[in-house]
């Protein structure tokens, strides 16, 4: 007998979404927007493995960092005929493996590079809007290069993308400004910190004492409301920098100045990892809640050093896809759905091979079309047709086929009258059916 039992439906992963049209074409357009501004500034692509050692992001982000302590999708793969296991991990970020991969091809043995990706990241994660244990991020590095100008010409690189996708600076971005010195000033700063923090101790909360000695800096990025007087009061990291960083820093900024790019200095920014030195920047919202960072990064001189590489400039930044999407959402700067030019309808299968090649005419032409599948009635083609919101209905019929032509019926102006087409210069018709 056959078990009829119906089995349980399998679902998405908590934390991890399906990208269905139409919104995928709102991805595609994203990605279309950036590689253009990217390619402009003399970046090339580069894709590295989801999955990597999880020694790789211990030494590269941090081990007492929350990513590794609490986030990070970590596992011992299958041993070998050996009996040795790897331990593996689904990258939280993409930087460390960006860096590895330049390290294990000796790719930077020539000099700089300026590089990007797309790509998933994964961190176990409460999913809220626009935080998901699956996101996707579009992100930068330039490595081998010093000096403030190329800091600086990252974050006008970032400028430009968010202008050329509609969003406007102090009215839906801010950019935020910060340098996190050299590992001896952030030294001093820290043990100044710790006593900032040694003497109220009673204010802190449970993730406060336990980052207090390990990584004091991040207690001061803190949402806790009832701690930000005790933070605002804490010693400033820009107050222990040293005349090279100061000099760095005021280096990035007069470029700044000079391109009329808004900013303000926040000493309390330290971006959530902890390889990152000098200068330091977020592009941040007040449309999105709480989720209000859309685009962070900065230098990391010391990184490629640190994963066993030669010791190598390098600065960067990352930008989220979902939470840019819901950004450009909330403000109104979204494409309309992508609709095709042309629909065509065909009452009879009996001429398909004939209707087919005129249809490949169409698309070499440029144009979009889609052809109803199956048959049915005109009726219910046409409301298809309607409803696929082309401009233009293509209507195969047997008078018309006899005739060796076509008849072009607009959809969306009631005004205009239906034509007849000739099948046999479809190349010289074809861009009246463009969408405008």
């Amino acid at each position: 007998m056959t078990d009829t039992k119906k089995l349980p439906q399998l679902q998405a992963v908590k934390g991890m979404n399906d990208i269905l049209p139409p919104e995928s074409a709102r991805w595609e357009w994203l990605e279309a927007k950036m590689r253009s501004v990217l390619q402009r500034y003399g970046y090339q692509n580069v894709r590295t493995p989801i999955v990597e050692p999880t020694a790789l992001f211990v030494r590269g982000i941090g081990e007492v960092t929350d990513i590794v302590e609490k986030e990070m999708y970590a596992f011992e793969d299958r041993a070998d005929k050996h009996g040795q296991a790897e331990h593996l991990a689904l990258r939280p970020e993409m930087t460390a493996g960006v860096v590895r991969a330049m390290i294990e091809h000796s790719f930077l043995r020539d000099g700089g590079r300026r590089l990007y990706y797309f790509g998933a990241m994964f961190r176990r994660e409460k999913p809220q809007k626009g935080r998901y244990r699956q996101f996707h991020q579009m992100g930068i590095e330039a490595l081998g290069f010093h000096g403030p100008d190329v800091d600086a010409e990252v974050i006008l690189l970032a400028s430009r993308l968010l202008a050329e996708l509609g969003l406007k600076a102090g009215e839906h971005v801010e950019l935020e400004l910060n340098c996190l010195g050299q590992p001896d000033e952030r030294r001093a700063h820290r043990e100044a910190l710790i006593q900032h923090l040694e003497a109220h101790k009673e204010l802190l909360d449970e993730d406060g004492l336990r980052r207090m000695y390990s990584n004091p800096l991040r207690v001061l990025d803190t949402k806790n409301p009832a701690l930000q007087a005790m933070a605002d009061a804490a010693p400033k990291l820009l107050d222990f920098l040293g005349d090279a960083s100061r000099a760095h820093f005021d280096g990035v900024r007069a470029i700044l100045d000079a391109a009329g790019i808004a900013y303000r200095i926040n000493p309390r920014l330290v971006r959530g990892l902890d390889y990152y030195n000098l200068t330091v920047f977020e592009w941040v919202t007040d449309k999105l809640g709480s989720q209000g960072t859309v685009c962070g990064g900065g230098r990391y001189d010391g990184l490629i050093e640190q994963l066993g590489g030669k010791s190598t400039p390098a600065v960067g930044f990352g930008m989220g896809f979902e939470r840019m999407l819901l950004l450009l959402e909330a403000v109104g700067l979204l494409p309309a759905e992508p609709v095709p030019d042309a629909y065509a309808i065909v009452p009879s299968a009996v001429q398909l091979p004939r209707i087919m090649i005129a249809l490949e005419q169409l698309r070499a032409a440029g144009v979009a079309v889609v052809m109803h599948p199956g048959q049915s009635s005109m009726k219910s083609q046409f409301k298809k047709a309607d409803g696929s919101g082309a401009r233009y209905a293509l209507i195969f019929g047997d008078e018309e086929l006899a005739q060796c032509q076509v008849a072009v019926k607009p959809l969306r102006d009631a005004a205009a009258a239906q034509t007849l087409r000739s099948l046999d210069s479809v190349s010289s018709w074809a861009p009246d059916l463009l969408n405008a």
